[in-house]
């Protein structure tokens, strides 16, 4: 069965996507924000003095990582607002597309090192690194190359079908 093309103006298609991108990144955002709002808090509580540099380091890194994540994230709304109605719809959301995926990166690194500072301080041995390595190649995995992987292929298997 051949495949249906949406009919649809270039001004439409950006609408579209815009729609899509707005809702994909709510998800990471809620994710980033829930996360960096816990971390903040973390230098707060007592244990916290009984880091060793080390951790302490990591946490550091965490924090801007988290940070960064969230600016990136939240960027996409800034850049839209202040180039609404200058007709730049389309260039808006490869712009945003590509900050979306930056915070993608970004958030994949928060969460891998938030997930090192814990699991070192909970198992107190190597074996967080190998959790932590193994847990990022699965991210790196689901994210980043499945979707690439499904772009790739994709498109050969709807000719094949069409």
């Amino acid at each position: 069965m051949a495949r249906e093309e949406r009919r649809e103006t270039e001004k439409e298609r950006a609408d579209r996507r815009w729609t899509e991108l707005l809702q994909e990144v709510r998800v990471a955002q809620m994710g980033i924000q829930i996360l960096l709002g816990f971390l903040l808090s973390v230098a707060f509580t007592e244990r916290f003095t009984d880091l060793g540099t080390v951790d302490r380091n990591i946490y550091v890194v965490t924090v801007v990582l988290g940070s960064a994540a969230t600016g990136t994230l939240i960027a996409p709304v800034a850049l839209h607002r202040f180039v609404t109605g200058h007709r730049m719809k389309p260039q808006t959301v490869e712009w945003a597309a590509r900050l979306t995926i930056t915070g993608l990166v970004l958030l994949l690194c928060t969460v891998t090192c938030a997930l090192l500072l814990i699991l070192r301080v909970v198992l107190h041995n190597g074996l967080a690194w190998w959790i932590v390595g193994a847990l990022f190649m699965w991210f790196v995995g689901a994210w980043f190359l499945l979707p690439a992987w499904a772009r790739r292929v994709g498109p050969r298997q709807m000719r094949q079908e069409g």
